[in-house]
């Protein structure tokens, strides 16, 4: 049984670092709208492997969606011209060490993600899912044009989760924060 290649669709690397993860409950975004799932996927900039991929399937969803790019249009505004998913972690999130020396794609999506661990077993409980988990990510480009508003943008498909990671947005892990005392040594707060 062969696989057929979806030239717009990306499994990221197993370094990929998840942000803003919002894969247990749909968030209504600011301004209203539908309720989405998301993530921002952080992706090292020495995973060149992904970052080939992901622009390949930018270029796929751009050839792809000509006919939905140019709209009403004479002609079909030029990919660098549009709004693209694929971006600068240096450039545009400076100060945030969470994005130095890596680039980013938001994913959203109006279902519910497949969340998965390392054997490919669901993961039921919600606490396993935060902000700053590591592993991989299952991602869809596609072309839009809403309301002269045209691009590139990253549907979100699945998630796997390899690794705990560092928390990110300052929120820390109950085990870490109770791992290193020693009830020994605290004062009998009952007496």
């Amino acid at each position: 049984m062969s696989k057929v290649m979806n030239p717009t669709k990306v499994i990221t690397g197993k370094r990929t670092v998840m942000s803003y993860l919002n894969v247990n409950e749909p968030k209504t975004p600011m301004g209203g709208g539908t309720p989405k799932y998301s993530v921002s996927l952080i992706i090292p900039k020495s995973d060149t492997a992904t970052i080939t991929k992901i622009r390949a399937a930018i270029q796929a969803a751009y050839e792809e969606g000509q006919s939905k790019l140019k709209g009403n249009s004479k002609f079909v505004p030029a990919l660098e011209d549009l709004k693209t998913p694929l971006r600068d972690g240096d450039k545009e999130r400076k100060g945030d060490d969470a994005y130095k020396g890596s680039y980013f794609v938001n994913a959203n999506s109006t279902t519910k993600p497949g969340v998965v661990d390392a054997d490919r077993n669901p993961i039921l409980d919600s606490s396993e899912l935060y902000s700053g988990i590591i592993g991989r990510a299952s991602i869809n480009f596609y072309a839009f044009n809403s309301n002269g508003n045209r691009g590139i943008a990253c549907g979100l498909n699945n998630i796997q989760k390899l690794a705990d990671g560092t928390p990110l947005g300052g929120h820390s892990r109950a085990e870490d924060d109770f791992a290193d005392l020693d009830d020994d040594d605290d004062e009998d707060f009952l007496s």
